[in-house]
């Protein structure tokens, strides 16, 4: 096959979940909802934990790294997919498909870091709270945040390293809702099978792990507030709990299908399905589900409006 030259400028052609719709203009709509909507709880979170001292504690600390994860990954694809519809222009440069699939990667991966750093912070606030301070130290905290970002950041070097050095073949059509590692597979001219095998091996060795200690601690978490005496201790840790466990269910189940299983099962259509969803979907509700009936992040939101409402009537 002809091989095009990507350093004269030449880039891809993204055909993704919006061209392949019935609906693309409903999904459109749907997609600037999410974002908006995306953009508005990640934002509040993260301001509300920020300026409320109270806010300033281990789980909360590591939900404020959660909300900016998601704001970012989300603003990484989401604008663009919704530009390039409206303008009728879906052309990419391969430098800047690289950048996308870097940063990606980077954000995912640290997603799915922090949400294990966040299970084992639930882990010992339920199951050891008198030893809480002595396990979750300042030091701890800053440990648990760098190690999200460097190794996320170093993995998602490798692969986006790895990928992009391949020639492609003369189809720039890249069938899919970003540049993600599968797609781009599919355009390579050289042989992919062993990076093919290597991505499935370093897809599960960084998945699978943090998925197995996140399912202990909350087996362990479950075991130990059914035996607690008090009702309402029961029911605070079992909302807390089911809200991190539907986190978990809503980006390790689209990720592990892209990132485990085989590229020989992968179909475009579910691809962009799936990236569509941990992408776009997942990241709007986040802040819903953590924030949803918990009383410190309303009772945080009220002290913020009332300072600010304070300050608007001293200042007239």
């Amino acid at each position: 096959m002809e091989v095009w030259n990507s350093t004269l400028g030449s880039g891809f052609i993204l055909v993704g979940i919006l061209k392949d719709s019935k609906f693309p203009e409903l999904l459109c709509v749907t997609m600037i909802v999410l974002y908006t909507l995306s953009l508005t709880s990640n934002g509040l979170l993260l301001l509300l934990i920020t300026m409320d001292v109270k806010l300033h504690v281990p789980m909360y600390l590591l939900l404020r790294q959660l909300s900016l994860i998601d704001l970012l990954l989300t603003s990484v694809i989401a604008p663009k997919a919704i530009m390039d519809f409206l303008r009728g222009d879906n052309t990419i440069s391969f430098g800047g498909c690289a950048l996308q699939m870097f940063l990606e990667l980077e954000l995912g991966g640290g997603e799915d870091i922090l949400v294990a750093f966040m299970a084992y912070d639930r882990y010992v606030a339920i199951c050891h709270p008198l030893n809480y301070t002595t396990f979750m130290t300042p030091r701890v905290l800053c440990f648990m945040v760098m190690t999200t970002w460097i190794v996320s950041s170093l993995n998602a070097l490798v692969y986006t390293s790895y990928t992009m050095h391949y020639p492609f073949c003369k189809s720039r059509m890249v069938n899919h809702l970003f540049c993600e590692i599968p797609a781009l597979l599919k355009l390579a001219c050289e042989d992919t099978s062993t990076y093919e095998l290597m991505f499935f091996v370093m897809g599960v060795m960084l998945l699978i792990p943090p998925l197995a200690a996140i399912l202990v601690s909350y087996a362990v978490i479950l075991f130990t507030v059914l035996r607690m005496p008090s009702k309402e201790g029961r029911k605070k840790a079992l909302v807390t709990c089911s809200s991190h466990l539907t986190v978990v269910g809503l980006y390790y189940g689209p990720a592990s299908f892209i990132y485990v299983l085989p590229i020989s099962f992968h179909s475009p259509k579910q691809d962009n399905i799936l990236s569509f969803f941990y992408t776009i979907f997942t990241p709007a509700l986040n802040p819903i589900i953590y924030s949803l009936r918990n009383k410190e992040v309303t009772g945080a939101l009220r002290r913020v409006l009332g300072k600010h409402i304070l300050s608007l009537h001293s200042s007239t």
